[in-house]
């Protein structure tokens, strides 16, 4: 599903009108957006958790060459759905 069919979904099942749909839609996405930037979790009831976590430097490997390489700390985003959305998506 595409942000854009996201809104157009919003717009159908709430009676509101694309504009004011789009605005909700790019107001929740820049609202996680920042909070994750900020280095904050995100936890929905009912949905999971987004998470930020820290990778440390580590030795890595080329597999083509076979040279050893460094490869630099950085941040990763995770998402763990909750046990309600698994049993949901596992039910249909």
């Amino acid at each position: 599903m595409t942000k854009a069919e996201i809104i157009e979904k919003i717009s159908l099942t709430n009676y509101l009108s694309k504009k004011e749909s789009a605005d909700i839609v790019e107001s929740f996405f820049g609202l996680i957006k920042s909070t994750l930037e900020a280095g904050e979790n995100i936890k929905i009831a009912g949905f999971g958790n987004f998470e930020v976590k820290e990778k440390a430097a580590r030795r890595g490997r080329n597999p083509q060459t076979g040279e050893v390489i460094e490869i630099t700390p950085r941040k990763v985003l995770t998402f763990k759905p909750s046990q309600v959305l698994k049993k949901s998506i596992n039910e249909t």
